[in-house]
């Protein structure tokens, strides 16, 4: 929903829409946000409570449902069913990523959401604040999958125990810090997306705890996804 800030009250956020009122409770706000009277915002209905003085609407902004719907107004491919959000990974404020699938072959879903000129993705960027996007592309092989998720990091080898739903993830020694991302949250976002433990192993790190293991990896293919860090 989009709607007009009317005013703030012990942190609470009043909203216009239409007729009714929506309030954005502290909780659900974006960390680093100010509210002012006038401005408009996009947020997302969580809950509509019944109350004596009719229907009382909460919304968020830092739900995952309102990137989701972000995107879905951006992109004619995911309105028209072409591509397919198949998963949403959401720090609010700080970064996210999403996973993306195309049904047909013709069409790049990163690409797609990302836009000409990265202009969709970056209206979304603008909507939440400078909020960090990731774009990757889904897989329903799980080793591609979780390569792709620690985006913007490259990756060597991945190795995957399916039924603990682990992966051990190789990368680069210069890459190692860049893969767990600050205070892990890279590493986090990828778990989270993916929903596999991922355990990042640097080249060195594995030659050194398991040589043996290290000599059977091959270098992979490099994976598509997208990274605003691909930009600067």
């Amino acid at each position: 929903i989009t709607g007009v800030v009317q005013r703030v009250e012990q942190k609470n956020v009043f909203i216009e829409l239409g007729k009714t009122e929506a309030i954005l409770t502290p909780s659900e706000q974006m960390p680093g946000e100010e509210y002012e009277h006038g401005d408009r915002l996009k947020a997302y209905i969580t809950e509509v409570k019944k109350t004596t003085k009719g229907p009382q609407i909460l919304v968020s902004r830092t739900h995952p449902g309102l990137l989701k719907r972000l995107f879905e107004l951006e992109v004619p491919e995911l309105q028209e069913g072409i591509v397919e959000l198949k998963g949403i990974a959401r720090e609010a404020g700080a970064r996210s990523k999403i996973a993306v699938y195309s049904k047909d072959e013709n069409v790049d879903p990163v690409g797609s959401c990302v836009g000409p000129k990265g202009m969709r993705v970056q209206n979304i960027v603008v909507e939440l604040n400078g909020e960090k996007i990731d774009i990757i592309k889904w897989d329903p092989d799980p080793s591609k999958f979780v390569a792709s998720s620690l985006s913007p990091a490259k990756v060597v080898a991945v190795e995957v125990w399916e039924e603990e739903k682990i992966a051990r993830v190789i990368v680069p020694d210069y890459q190692l810090s860049l893969a767990i991302g600050k205070e892990g949250q890279n590493a986090r976002l990828a778990a989270k997306l993916t929903g596999w433990k991922i355990d990042i192993k640097s080249e060195s790190q594995m030659r050194d705890i398991y040589p043996e293991e290290y000599e059977r990896y091959e270098g992979y293919e490099e994976y598509e996804e997208y990274s605003e860090e691909d930009e600067e």
